[in-house]
């Protein structure tokens, strides 16, 4: 059954706003990446239900707002309130890449499905892909909206979401760039999406307490799930394709079916409001981060 496996509870000096979680497809090591409000990003190994730390990156100024890792798991990108992004060599902890984006550029990343760009979400309302190799912006795409707080890319690699400050999600055509649907139905800020395994389904978090489902390809709202008392802050899906975690200001963390729409579970440990919630690999595990400055693992059968 569903079960806290291990818990770090004086993991970074501050709030622990990002989590990663990765397979280096090389040697089939798991790595998880911490970002804090401390200004540091942190490499930690899983292995054998135990987490060891293995490289603690600085560089950062002014605290880590968001953490990705690539596909291949050699590769993580962090940013900062500072407009900073950094790519990071998993295995050396070296700094791969560095990438200065203009203020409030990058309070967002997500790594492409192929790993060759990563996408940041802007205060003007612009999603910017940055070449992974060549740390240069290549191309932007346009919401003519509000401030970009969350976005995510396809599994299939077709589509890229982004949701805003003013509650409307935007799904562009990363071929063409072209917006396809914008989604309406959070009347709050969209502090995380994600896209379901199969790039079906398209399930996002809000402070308006509420997490949404919708049908990609038709843009229709599928589903309204209530059972947050506050902020929806971090939304996951499993690679099972038929759960999906989310994480809250209310210090739950919860694991939902996503067929039934029902939570089946809700973890109760961390003493503060949940930033980031990431299952590994596999599926059968959930890792969070909090403002408590904690790290918790937990045990999800499939």
């Amino acid at each position: 059954m569903y079960s806290t496996l291990m818990k770090n509870e004086q993991a970074h000096d501050d709030s622990i706003w990002s989590c990663a979680w990765g397979r280096n497809e090389n040697d089939g090591s798991e790595n998880i990446v911490t970002g804090s409000v401390d200004d540091v990003v942190k490499i930690w190994s899983w292995k054998d239900n135990m987490l060891e730390p293995v490289h603690i990156l600085e560089g950062h100024q002014l605290g880590i707002v968001s953490i990705d890792i690539n596909s291949t798991g050699t590769l993580a990108a962090s940013s900062s309130l500072g407009s900073q992004i950094r790519i990071w060599d998993l295995e050396t902890g070296k700094l791969a890449k560095g990438i200065d984006a203009n203020p409030a550029d990058a309070w967002t990343l997500a790594f492409s499905p192929d790993s060759r760009y990563l996408a940041t979400g802007s205060h003007t309302g612009k999603i910017n892909l940055f070449g992974v190799e060549s740390g240069q912006k290549e191309s932007s795409m346009d919401t003519r909206g509000k401030f970009v707080l969350s976005l995510a890319y396809s599994p299939n690699g077709k589509y890229i979401a982004c949701g805003a400050i003013d509650g409307i999600v935007n799904i562009f055509d990363t071929t063409t760039g072209r917006l396809l649907h914008t989604l309406e139905g959070h009347a709050m800020p969209i502090r995380s999406l994600c896209f379901s395994p199969d790039s079906q389904l398209l399930v996002t978090g809000s402070d308006d307490n509420h997490i949404k489902i919708y049908d990609v390809q038709h843009a229709n709202l599928v589903g309204t799930l209530s059972g947050h008392g506050s902020w929806v802050l971090t939304v996951d899906f499993c690679p099972d394709n038929a759960h999906f975690v989310s994480g809250s200001s209310d210090r739950r963390v919860k694991i939902w079916d996503a067929t039934t729409r029902q939570c089946v579970h809700t973890f109760v440990e961390h003493c503060d409001q949940v930033w980031c919630a990431k299952y590994n690999p596999e599926g059968n595990k959930v890792v969070s981060v909090s403002d408590d400055k904690s790290i918790h693992i937990y045990d999800c059968p499939l």
